[in-house]
């Protein structure tokens, strides 16, 4: 956390310092759905530069949101998981994860056009966005 005395911020200030930066909330979310995952497994599934992610880890361990456990193994093998209270944090990303979803999904097409880089969550909503005009076309 950036705060020298985290009582002397607003409580929304000390989520947003834990959660945000680019990948702080992805690796929240794919720690918690897919469970202790290898540095290189995460690096893949955020496609992230190395360094970055070791940033964002050592950050988020600091908050005490992630465990880092390394195996004495040759080669070394290190893994990362959510501690209790990164775990606790988990439902505040998802409901965000949620409301982004709702939010990209109203937005007009010329402002959030679909491409083949859509990302799958947006591809549900878009699908039934797709379905209700095909409908609406044959009413």
């Amino acid at each position: 956390m950036k705060f020298k005395n985290p009582r002397e911020v607003s409580p929304v200030e000390v989520v947003f310092s834990l959660i945000g930066g680019k990948y702080k909330g992805a690796i929240l979310w794919y720690l918690a759905k897919k469970g202790p995952l290898r540095f290189s497994e995460l690096a893949k599934d955020l496609s992230v530069n190395p360094k970055m992610l070791t940033q964002q880890l050592r950050a988020m361990e600091m908050d005490e949101l992630v465990l880092r456990t390394v195996y004495p193994e040759v080669p070394p093998r290190v893994e990362y998981r959510l501690t209790k209270m990164g775990e606790s944090l988990f439902p505040v990303v998802q409901a965000a994860h949620v409301w982004a979803i709702d939010y990209v999904l109203s937005l007009p097409e010329d402002q959030a056009p679909i491409t083949d880089k859509m990302r799958p969550p947006y591809r549900r909503g878009w699908s039934e966005q797709t379905d209700k005009k095909q409908d609406a076309g044959n009413m």
